[in-house]
């Protein structure tokens, strides 16, 4: 079996919690089920879920285009200027 999420890697993490419709719930549930068949190793939804929206992101390519037109409209912040001596 294939899917489009591969193996995941080891990761660090931040927190944030969304809400799901049941149907969501149950879909990811069976992805995470499918996912620990496919691939040996279970992993729950809350693991899987960022890099689910991460390949969906990746994807898109409008979102690309539109996030590096943004990017180069903001000012650079503190931690990207380079410091002059």
């Amino acid at each position: 079996m294939t899917l489009k999420l591969g193996r995941l890697p080891d990761r660090n993490a931040v927190k944030i919690s969304f809400t799901a419709s049941p149907e969501l719930k149950s879909a990811l549930g069976d992805y995470a089920e499918i996912y620990s068949r496919t691939y040996g190793q279970k992993e729950g939804v809350a693991e899987l879920i960022p890099f689910m929206l991460e390949a969906f992101l990746n994807a898109d390519h409008g979102f690309k285009r539109a996030r590096k037109q943004l990017q180069s409209t903001r000012p650079p912040t503190s931690s990207t200027q380079t410091k002059e001596t």
